[in-house]
């Protein structure tokens, strides 16, 4: 079945979506492609937007990617239709514009308290 061209910059921009959290949560395609049993050339393709990702998929990648299925495929609410963004949403948005270096810091920061906490 062909893809028009709407559908080809919609795979695109989810490739280059997942491409972006895979990195900044410090994850390799192997690893990710062994989670969601494809070779690694397929993620590849999946990132490029060269191949289309099974929707099925979608769910799981949205979870171990940490982010909700509507960011994942690029679903932007609609302005004024909820209540306000809860703090720890506006803090991640923050941390999401900041560049990659100061991002891993964070991260890893986090990752130390949170397994603190845990003990």
């Amino acid at each position: 079945m062909a893809i028009n061209q709407d559908e080809r910059a919609f795979f695109v921009a989810l490739g280059a979506r997942i491409a972006q959290l895979r990195k900044l949560n410090n994850i390799t395609q192997v690893q990710l492609a062994e989670t969601l049993g494809v070779a690694q050339p397929t993620l590849n393709a999946y990132e490029l937007g060269q191949r289309r990702m099974p929707v099925s998929a979608l769910p799981v990648l949205a979870r171990l990617l940490g982010v909700s299925l509507e960011e994942l495929i690029g679903d932007t609410p609609k302005p004024g239709k909820r209540g306000p963004t809860p703090k720890l949403q506006q803090q991640m948005e923050r941390i999401h514009q900041l560049p990659k270096a100061k991002q891993k810091f964070v991260i890893e920061l986090l990752e130390g308290v949170l397994s603190q906490a845990s003990r």
